[in-house]
């Protein structure tokens, strides 16, 4: 699915607050204006929604379902998604890691959150990449039941 948009550049908010959103949903930035996600039914509605999100700001949008010319084309694209959320993974298993010296406390507050920032990735994870369950796994650790049979 692709999102082809012009926004105003002032008022700035609708075009942040547009951004924002797209960038939750772990779009490839094709280019300026030029966005795409796997074609399914949640990511369409959701590509729908921010267009006329778009045209009540005053902008320009279409919603395209495209079709690829080539399969390397098709796997550069998947392999750029996977390289973001990679990423990300990175960043949440370095946290865990970090976590793991806090006191049980803190180490279960550094668990809610990175596993709500699992969640926030998983949503936008198309293409998921090895270090996917290598954060999850760090994750896990943090829970105090897998924590006190690390030390049993």
């Amino acid at each position: 699915m692709l999102l082809s948009y012009r926004m105003p550049r002032e008022p700035s908010t609708p075009r942040i607050t547009v951004w924002r959103k797209l960038k939750r949903l772990g779009v490839a930035q094709l280019g300026d204006g030029l966005v795409a996600l796997p074609a399914d039914a949640r990511t369409r509605e959701h590509l729908d929604w921010i267009a006329d999100e778009i045209l009540a700001a005053g902008g320009t949008a279409g919603v395209w379902l495209a079709q690829r010319t080539s399969l390397a084309q098709e796997r550069r694209l998947a392999q750029t998604m996977a390289a973001a959320r990679a990423a990300e993974y990175r960043a949440v298993l370095t946290e865990a890691e970090q976590a793991r010296s806090l006191g049980e406390a803190e180490r279960r507050r550094a668990l809610r959150t990175l596993r709500a920032e699992l969640r926030r990735i998983h949503r936008r994870d198309y293409f998921p990449p090895p270090e996917r369950d290598t954060a999850q796994a760090a994750v896990d650790a943090l829970h105090p039941d897998h924590h006190t049979e690390e030390t049993a």
